[in-house]
Order: C-alpha cells, then structure tokens, then sequence
C-alpha cells in the first residue's frame, strides 16, 4: 500500500514525500495561474503524470492493483444504480383476455372477498400489502363511495370497485411487509395494447391470466396476445418477472398448467413460423427481438431471457360465490418477487 508520509510546501512547490523515495512534482504559482487557462484539471495534471510515471518505473503491479480496485468500485456503484431502478418498480400487471377472471382475482388479492364484476373498460389500481404473515379471520371495513371505480381509501390507499365495497385494512393489521400496485387492465381486443404500452415500462412484474376452462376454444387468441406480450417484456431494459395464472380451476374442465404450457408453445412456435415469412418492419429504434426463443429448433418457454413460471388458481373458488378462493400461490409468488 502507497502511504504518504508528508506533505512538504517550500515557496510555490510542492513535494510528496514516500518511504523509500521522493517523488518531487514542482511547478510554480504563477505558470499555475496561467496553464491550461487556470483550469483545476490543467494545473494538476503535470503531477498526476508524474506520479504515474514513477509508480510504473518502481512498481508497475501498483497501478495495476489501482486500477482493478476502481473498476470494482465503479462496478458496485452501477449495480446500486441499477437496483435503486428496480426497486423503484412496484407494478403488478394483470393482462388476459377478456373473462379470464383478471378482475375477480384483482379483488380476491385486496380482499380476499367474491365480488360480481364486469367486463373492464378501463385500468384499475390499488396498493397491495404483500405479506408472508397472512391474517387468519380478517375483518372488512366498509366504505361508501360516491364515485365507483376510483374510490381511494385514505389508510391504505386501495381503490374501490364499486360504492359500499368491503376493503381489508391490510396496512393498519399489518405493519410489516412491501407495497406493490396492481393494475387491472381491459382485456378486450381493442384495448389491451393500448394499455399495455402505457403501463409497461414501470412493470416490476406481469401476471398473464387464462382461462383454464375455455383455454380450448381461445387457445390461438391466448398465444397471439402472450407473444406480443413477451416480445414486449424482453424488450423492456428491466424485465420484468413473468408469471402465467391458469384460473378457473374450480371448474371441471379446466385444462391443467402443464397441459396449457405445452399448447401454448406448440401455438406460439406455429406464430413464429407465420410472423417470420411475413415482411419484416423497417422501425429500427425497437429494442424487442424480432422472434421468440431459438431459430431452428421448437419453441420452449425456458430458451427466453426471461423466467416464465406457471401456476393454477381459483379466483372463485371451488364453494362457489361464498367461498374462499384458491390464490395461495399467487400469494406466495407475489412475495417472492416483491
């Protein structure tokens, strides 16, 4: 380690003073005040030379080690930078088609409660208290709102979805755990584009929901609408954690998680060969790819720069309209990523 062990000033120069040698940097007041325009860098810049020169001529490995140190140092700075983005990213997105259930499940995750909804035509938000301490009997409050849809309450921030609407005061029942927002957007064809790209970028995470029981029939508007969404989220310079809700799982029918990934990549391998043979864009400034997974070989979720996890839920629930809902694992998703 380089030590100083003195500072030495004699009318106008200037000697640092190293054990075991002298590395004299001398330079008078005056050409100071005149050299490079009396500029900071221009009248230190002779010394640091200098004292580079005579590091490398005793020592060359010294300069070395310097230099590595700073590299590191600017490394974990830009990680922090990086990381203080991220956090600073507590979006929850829930997109599907329409009558997936992405506003039953927006409910059932601020309420825990089954509410009668209607098809969105609009976004809906709310704070979101993630916490892997649930409550065990939680006790609504109820609030009467004048305006439906945008009722905010004051102590924990959600939003109403309609007048009279019981909200869980998860924040004065809970006081330890991590806010997230989530975001309910429309999912009919006209819309959910539009909405996407207004919110995307401010995703810390994107849950795309299916129907599980009609997954059958709306199997090619599901992959077409997942690819854009994908192609999006890769594209986005933080991406976002993604996660696939097979919901309605309380119905017979419904097609399992493992079954509905394996037809969603045999779909969306099919849209790449159709999308590649289809003339190509000439917008340069996308950042997006301009196809999903690996040229030559079938798509499979796990060849994406992102993780896709998959799970089954209950919006509803198997008891019907007074029952619990069946949403542990979103639960315990959204805290993982949280």
């Amino acid at each position: 380690m380089l030590r100083f062990a003195g500072l030495r000033r004699a009318q106008g120069h200037v000697a640092f003073v190293v054990p075991g040698s002298v590395i004299s940097a001398m330079a008078s007041a005056d050409s100071r005040r005149m050299g490079n325009g009396g500029g900071v860098g221009g009248a230190f810049q002779p010394y640091l030379d200098s004292l580079r020169q005579e590091l490398q001529q005793r020592d060359p490995t010294l300069l070395s080690v310097v230099v590595a140190l700073l590299a590191v140092l600017l490394t974990l700075v830009f990680w922090k930078f990086i990381r203080s983005r991220r956090s600073s990213q507590r979006a929850v997105l829930l997109v599907g088609l329409c009558d997936s259930g992405k506003t039953l499940l927006f409910v059932r995750l601020l309420t825990g409660l089954y509410r009668d909804t209607q098809t969105s035509i609009t976004d809906s938000s709310a704070a979101y208290k993630v916490n892997n301490n649930r409550i065990s009997s939680p006790q609504p409050f109820w609030y009467q709102g004048p305006v439906p849809w945008k009722t905010v309450f004051p102590r924990t921030g959600t939003v109403s979805l309609y007048p009279g609407f019981p909200v869980l005061d998860l924040v004065s029942q809970n006081s330890n755990g991590t806010n997230l927002t989530l975001i309910d957007l429309p999912g009919h064809e006209s819309l959910r584009l539009q909405f996407l790209e207004r919110f995307k970028a401010s995703a810390r995470a994107i849950v795309f929901v299916v129907d599980s029981a009609a997954f059958q029939r709306e199997v090619k508007d599901v992959a077409e609408f997942l690819y854009q969404v994908l192609l999006d989220s890769i594209g986005l310079k933080n991406t976002p954690s993604f996660l696939i809700a097979c919901n309605k799982q309380d119905i017979t029918m419904a097609k399992s998680a493992k079954l509905i990934q394996q037809q969603l990549e045999k779909e969306i391998n099919t849209l790449r060969v159709t999308r590649s043979a289809a003339p190509s864009t000439l917008d340069s400034s996308s950042t997006a790819p301009a196809q999903l997974g690996k040229k030559g070989k079938e798509f499979e979720f796990s060849q994406l720069p992102l993780k896709v996890e998959f799970l089954e839920c209950s919006a509803k629930g198997g008891r019907g309209d007074a029952g619990s809902a069946d949403i542990q694992d979103l639960e315990k998703w959204l805290a993982k990523i949280a």
